[in-house]
């Protein structure tokens, strides 16, 4: 099948193949139709198979009725709204929306937080029919009054994965009591879950389910690695491998956003080009480090999972685990950045004793046992145990057993007692009741009464004066009357 055979727009057509496409993917051969139809749509792809193009033609195209050369902002409100859970993902969308609408009059947006929202405001004023935004900047402009969803047409969840687990389904859910109920609503994403069909519970219609490939794959196009290593040593394995003549073009991931600043540092004063990108770096500089990556000036990108969803690089040739994923699902976004549209791709994986069991988790989700090849010098844990034992948790290294101490010697030394048998074992005796027993001291204080002062006889009233007292005691002063405002009793 060609794109000219879908029912596209000529217009459409001329922007398709100027990016050098003239064949749709399967998730786009199938979900174009179905969107021109106007049906609601749950879309599942491998990523990098084109599912950005797969709502963003038959979109546009339902829209060009529409499309006018007006200046009037009135003749331009907002009829698509798409939503990304990260910056990065938003940038591509838009990109592509820009792409493919170059020859229509059909204005469109991207919004994102770590900008100022200013120009955003003043753009929107202008009038836009394509708003790609990310859940919490959209909020912030409906807060400053300057989207009306009243002509609302279309809705996209692109990566709902993503923005469940970044806890954006709050958001999602306000952001839909405002839009129109009658529309049309796609969810896509790379992955599905339960709750991803919940959510779609609450915002589709009788959806229909477009799946080119069974939930969780990864592309048969993608050679897998892992080195088993010690976690100590990873760092000087990573500069070994990225020195190599096979490595050229990496994408690193890490867990934390700290350890993706320090290990860039550390690449860097190993004399590797490397950046990083990650949730506390400006966008400025985002963009400025993955621009380096892509024109090749830095040949190293580190990232985490949440800034490195959307980056979408031509020909990535590999992608490196530094640290393997807590979720097995966030193993198939990462290697997803590479062996895209077809080509070749390789992941690499650094796996230490506390990571086996992601690892196997990761190899039941994908169906697949990864090879394991260790290198000379950079020898795993003594405790790396695939697969590892049933009482090892993740994260957890198994401890050796130690020996028990050896009992005291000498004198004073106490033997400790025997554990009875059971038959020599005793009844616990039964604990007697308080309200049967009294409590009392052996200066005779009873403590099961109320207290009461205790009336001093004649004898006893006589004070030691100075001499009297012994060592170390004083008389007592009277003591100075303090007004009961500070806390005191007053006179009496």
């Amino acid at each position: 099948m060609r794109f000219d055979e879908l029912g596209l727009a000529p217009d459409l057509l001329k922007a398709v193949a100027e990016q050098g496409y003239s064949e749709p993917t399967p998730i786009q051969a199938q979900a174009i139709p179905l969107v021109l139809e106007g049906k609601d749509l749950m879309g599942g792809a491998q990523t990098g198979t084109g599912k950005t193009a797969a709502f963003t033609l038959p979109l546009l195209q339902r829209i060009l009725p529409f499309a006018t050369s007006s200046p009037s902002p009135a003749r331009h409100p907002v009829r698509i709204l798409i939503l990304a859970p990260t910056r990065e993902l938003a940038i591509q969308v838009h990109d592509s929306v820009k792409s493919y609408a170059k020859y229509v009059p059909l204005r469109s947006l991207c919004a994102y937080g770590g900008v100022d929202i200013k120009p955003q405001i003043a753009e929107i004023r202008l009038g836009v029919e394509v708003l790609v935004a990310t859940p919490g900047r959209l909020l912030d402009l409906v807060e400053h009054r300057v989207i009306n969803f009243g002509s609302v047409q279309a809705l996209v969840l692109d990566e709902a994965d993503r923005m469940l687990d970044m806890g954006f389904i709050p958001d999602i859910k306000r952001i839909l009591s405002m839009l129109p109920v009658q529309r049309q609503s796609l969810l896509f994403s790379a992955t599905f879950s339960d709750e991803i069909k919940k959510l779609a519970d609450t915002m589709l219609k009788s959806p229909v389910l477009v799946e080119v490939a069974r939930r969780n794959t990864v592309s048969e196009t993608i050679t897998h690695r892992v080195h088993p290593v010690a976690s100590a040593s990873k760092r000087a394995l990573l500069v070994r491998l990225l020195r190599s003549e096979e490595f050229g073009q990496v994408l690193v991931f890490t867990r934390t956003k700290l350890e993706t600043a320090r290990l860039a540092r550390e690449l860097q004063r190993a004399g590797i080009a490397a950046d990083a990108i990650h949730g506390d770096k400006s966008q400025l500089d985002r963009l400025k480090a993955l621009e380096a990556f892509k024109n090749g000036t830095a040949m190293v990108l580190v990232a985490t999972d949440v800034a490195a969803r959307g980056l979408d690089i031509d020909e990535l040739p590999h992608v490196i685990n530094f640290e393997l994923p807590h979720t097995p699902e966030d193993y198939v976004h990462r290697i997803g950045r590479t062996g895209r549209a077809g080509k070749h791709g390789n992941a690499v994986s650094l796996v230490s004793a506390d990571e086996v069991q992601y690892l196997v988790d990761i190899e039941k989700l994908i169906n697949l046992k990864i090879e394991q090849v260790r290198i000379d010098g950079f020898e795993p844990e003594s405790d790396w145990e695939y697969p590892p034992s049933g009482h090892k948790k993740h994260g957890q290294r198994r401890l050796a057993p130690t020996a028990p101490s050896a009992p005291p010697s000498g004198h004073g030394a106490r033997p400790s007692p025997a554990a009875p048998t059971a038959g020599e074992r005793r009844e616990r005796p039964a604990r007697p009741s308080q309200r049967s027993t009294s409590r009392i001291a052996a200066d005779g204080f009873d403590f099961d009464k109320p207290y009461e002062p205790k009336t001093s006889t004649g004898s006893e009233a006589v004070a030691k004066t100075p001499a009297q007292s012994g060592p170390g005691t004083s008389a007592h002063a009277p003591r100075r009357v303090v007004a009961a405002l500070l806390g005191g009793l007053g006179r009496k």
